[in-house]
Formats: C-alpha cells, structure tokens, sequence
C-alpha cells in the first residue's frame, strides 16, 4: 500500500511543531515566510537546519542573500504566523507591515518573536520539491517569555503555563 501526498500531509499533522517565521535579506531585498521544518543540528559547529520550498521568492532570497533568521513565535502571534504563510513579492525596507530590526548578518529579526537565531547559509542540500538549508548560528536571544505558539493537526495552539 502507498500513501499519496494528502495522506502523507495528514499524518505528519499529527506531529506537533513549533512554529517560526524564516526571514533573509538579498542587499535591501527583504522577504519571510512561516515554517515549522525548522531544527537543531549540531553544537560543534552550532548548525540549525531549515527546509524551504524551492518555488518560493523566499528561496531565491535566501540564495541570493546567504543569511537567514529563524524567529520563534509565541502563541500571542498566531496572525504574524499567517500573514507570512501567504506567498508575497520580497519588499525593501518592509517586512508586510511587521516591526523588525536588522541583525548581524543583515537578516530581520522580528521584534515580538519569544527568541531568534541568526544563521550564515552553510549547505545546501537538494529535499525533493524542497532545499534544505542548514545554517551556522552566528548569533541568538531569548526577547522574551512567553508559551510557543504551535500548530497540530492543522490548527494553531498554545502551550500554557509550564507544569
């Protein structure tokens, strides 16, 4: 028995992810897009890895600009999460609307997000329809406290309070 992509995107659904937002810059390029095939590596060197699907301007911008920033979502910002779940054109010195600083290697970091590392591109490796970037932390911080946000079986959650 072989299960199509619907199926397939069904079960994974019942592994529960954070969730983040990926954002690059290429010169005064700017672009994001939500992602929750985001993962911890390795600690010597620190790598992160991220996958991203190779049709997307967020692709190309990561490409072109080598850097990218994974920034951690909390559960107050579910419509951040799905403003950049939306395709958009990259924009210069905007970020759809979102506060955001630039960080060592040039990338948004945005401002409300719980934490963020920032990643210089490493490797690229081909994932099917995907690349799977993994990025060497060149800088991080925890902004805040808070729950993540979540997303299992296709819907948003909250963690709440720790136990």
């Amino acid at each position: 028995m072989s299960l199509d992509p619907l199926e397939f995107r069904s079960i994974i659904g019942h592994l529960p992810t954070g969730v983040t937002v990926i954002t690059t810059a290429a010169g005064e390029e700017l672009q994001g897009m939500t992602a929750n095939a985001v993962t911890s590596l390795s600690l010597d060197p620190m790598l992160v890895l991220v996958c991203v699907d190779k049709g997307t301007h967020t692709h190309r911008v990561i490409e072109a600009g080598g850097v990218f920033a994974v920034n951690i979502l909390g559960e107050h910002q579910e419509e951040v999460s799905r403003v950049f779940a939306r395709r958009a054109e990259p924009e210069v010195g905007s970020l759809r609307g979102q506060r955001f600083a630039l960080g060592a290697t040039g990338a948004p970091v945005l401002e409300d997000c719980l934490a963020f590392l920032e990643c210089r591109v490493a490797y690229v490796h081909d994932g099917g329809d995907h690349s799977i970037f993994l990025g060497e932390v060149v800088d991080g911080r925890i902004l805040r406290d808070g729950s993540p946000l979540v997303f299992f079986r296709g819907r948003y959650h909250g963690l709440g309070p720790a136990r």
